[in-house]
């Protein structure tokens, strides 16, 4: 009986990822439906072998024999799926580490130019000596503004701070915290269909959001000529707890960020109640807990 809740639960689950398709609209309905569809899937797979390690691998289900076969397989996948998380933790602890170790620079100094908002005058960030054009939030909860060298260099006090106000609201949105999970679901549910293009539509669907919360307090403009400035950078984070300026859009993707800052967009629209209510079908796999016996 275990084994057949689980095939249902992945039919459903690859049936609702192979139904996703990109949509248009504004940036709030993509943003929601991009999430869902990434998310539900796998959770509905996690809840339902979560209802399976709650049944146990002994008794019976509705006059079907449970077995120790199907118990065993189940709890072999969430213990990958566990693995999984601990191998983001520590590469993301590691990433911290080496980032701690960068020196920390004053921002707002005559030798390294001026920001504004909460890197402004007598702020701190960790200078990357490097020459590459690179900007980025590294951490979880509490991440560290790293900034190169080279960018630096190169930005005016206008540009770098509208850079600055970028890197501010992914520390607002907490998107280092909330990728990391996310990259966590992305990792265990690869094999989904459609799992890599609803990551990278949720990667451009963040930097468009951090670009329309940056909007609102610097010049449009500006912000659109540092993104072409700096979107040569060669520099790659882990997208799963670093937030870059530009290095986590595809190329190919530029063009709708610049379009997306320089047109009028409802970036904050109001989350519709109705999108979410579907999240509660990962908990139905838990109904079926009371009829085991």
């Amino acid at each position: 009986m275990h084994l057949l809740m689980m095939l249902l639960a992945l039919g459903l689950a690859w049936l609702l990822r192979l139904a996703w398709q990109p949509a248009t609209g504004n940036w709030s309905q993509r943003w929601q439906r991009a999430l869902l569809f990434f998310l539900l899937p796998p959770l509905l797979l996690l809840m339902t072998a979560v209802a399976v390690l709650c049944m146990g691998s002994q008794g019976e289900m509705i006059g079907l024999r449970t077995g120790w076969l199907s118990y065993w397989l189940v709890f072999a996948g969430v213990g990958i799926s566990l693995v999984c998380c601990l191998q983001l933790a520590v590469a993301g602890w590691q990433s911290w580490r080496q980032v701690r170790s960068y020196p920390r620079i004053v921002l707002g100094s005559r030798e390294w130019g001026m920001g504004n908002g909460e890197w402004g005058i007598g702020s701190t960030a960790r200078l990357l000596e490097n020459p590459t054009l690179f900007i980025a939030q590294i951490g979880f909860w509490q991440p560290e503004l790293v900034v190169s060298q080279g960018l630096l260099q190169a930005l005016t006090p206008e540009h770098l701070a509208a850079v600055l106000t970028h890197e501010e609201a992914h520390r607002y949105y907490r998107d280092t915290f909330w990728f990391f999970w996310l990259g966590w679901v992305r990792h265990f549910s690869v094999w989904l269909p459609n799992t890599e293009v609803l990551w990278q539509e949720l990667l451009l669907l963040r930097e468009i959001r951090a670009d329309g919360w940056a909007a609102q307090r610097v010049d449009a403009l500006l912000l659109a000529e540092s993104l072409l400035m700096v979107v040569s950078a060669s520099v790659r984070g882990a997208e799963n707890f670093c937030a870059a300026f530009s290095c986590t859009v595809p190329r190919n993707r530029l063009q709708e960020r610049i379009d997306a800052l320089l047109g009028e967009i409802d970036y904050f629209a109001p989350s519709s109640i109705w999108t979410w209510s579907w999240l509660t079908l990962v908990l139905l796999p838990l109904l079926a807990v009371p009829f085991h016996g």
